[in-house]
């Protein structure tokens, strides 16, 4: 099934700014949180999905490649953060000129000499606890090593390769054409500048073979959505001689049930009693760091009133500072009222003065009452 179009999904223009965008994120994040709907698979997916066009378009870059290429530009072997642990191959990051400019006159270009190995990129998805402590990670990587036989060279017993007697070490061959001179890669060796004469029997020549390799990554404290941990040297082996490319980890960081994240802050919803609301109290909410923080409510507490705890949100990157925790009053009706509950609110009702105890709500309908009088007028 097709995804749907990030600016619908959000319901915003692609002119939108990011205060735009944001805000209509939280609108949809708070609608379909798992804890306003418990058990709705249907709103669980829609806030996934919220959550995915946001961590798109809040980014610039990310943002810049979805407007040119959709989708497309998040999926296997493009850039983007990817979910679930993933691993794409491919020239990547070394050599992306050659991949657009490199095919001329039938074959494609060459720098000559030994070419360096290409990078590679590994997706990890870890949980908003990780991104807050920091962890570290074992993960096993496929990728082309040196080959221990030869050690790298591909020539037997470790012999090294030759100059090439065509084009002179060069890796290129010129031919005159008229007025032109024409530059291909030289036919002999194939661009390397070099020829194995003798290859090694385990390797053919190539002075590399394939192997699962054993990392591990040091997850710092504070990442965001998509940031990248570079591992130089971990990528793909160079050829004969040429030093091996890095390997690139993407993070990508899984939705939480309780929180909600922006940058270093937290937002969470936070179901209030109707008489705690009313009489005030204290409530306990959970803390990131897995500790919980008391709450006190004031007499009379509002839903919506929004709570701000100073230096319990996420841990900032390279830094001992945490950002805030915002908490959202969100007043809870009673349901299923026995009969005489239902009595004692009707006597709270009689006996109560709405202008002292609603005093917003006799507010508003004094406002309707006067805006209907002055039609009539």
């Amino acid at each position: 099934m097709a995804k749907q179009d990030y600016y619908v999904l959000l319901g915003v223009s692609r002119e939108a700014t990011l205060e735009e965008i944001k805000k209509a994120y939280r609108k949809l994040a708070m609608q379909h949180h798992p804890d306003r709907n418990p058990g709705d698979k249907a709103a669980e997916t829609k806030f996934k999905e919220a959550n995915e066009a946001y961590d798109v378009l809040k980014d610039e870059q990310k943002r810049a490649a979805y407007d040119r290429f959709g989708h497309a530009a998040f999926e296997q072997g493009m850039g983007g953060g990817g979910g679930g642990g993933g691993f794409d191959f491919g020239a990547g990051f070394a050599d992306i000129f050659d991949e657009m400019f490199g095919e001329m006159m039938g074959g494609r270009r060459s720098r000559g000499g030994p070419q360096r190995g290409a990078d590679l990129r590994y997706n990890m998805e870890i949980t908003l606890e990780e991104a807050f402590h920091g962890k570290k990670a074992k993960i096993t990587v496929p990728s082309s090593v040196s080959c221990e036989s030869c050690k790298g060279t591909g020539g037997k017993d470790g012999a090294a390769p030759k100059t090439c007697s065509t084009c002179r070490g060069a890796g290129k061959v010129r031919s005159q054409q008229g007025f032109f001179t024409i530059e291909r890669p030289c036919p002999t060796c194939q661009g390397a500048g070099r020829v194995i004469s003798d290859p090694c029997p385990k390797c053919r020549g190539a002075g590399r073979t394939r192997k699962d390799k054993a990392l591990e990554v040091t997850v710092p404290p504070g990442v965001e959505e998509g940031t990248r941990i570079r591992l130089a040297g971990e990528g793909e082996a160079g050829g004969p001689g040429a030093p091996p490319g890095d390997l690139y980890i993407f993070l990508a960081i899984a939705a939480h049930r309780m929180f909600q994240r922006d940058g270093a802050n937290l937002f969470m919803r936070m179901p209030i009693a109707m008489t705690t609301a009313a009489l005030g109290g204290d409530l306990e909410v959970p803390s990131i760091d897995g500790g919980a923080i008391k709450v006190t409510i004031p007499k009379g507490c509002q839903n919506g009133h929004r709570f701000r705890l100073r230096g319990k949100g996420m841990t900032v990157l390279r830094s001992t500072a945490r950002g805030d925790l915002f908490l959202e009053a969100a007043v809870e009706v009673p349901v299923n009222l026995t009969d005489k509950q239902k009595k004692l609110l009707q006597e709270f009702e009689a006996e109560s003065d709405q202008r002292t105890y609603s005093p917003e709500t006799h507010g508003f309908f004094d406002r309707i009452k006067e805006f209907v009088e002055s039609l009539k007028a």
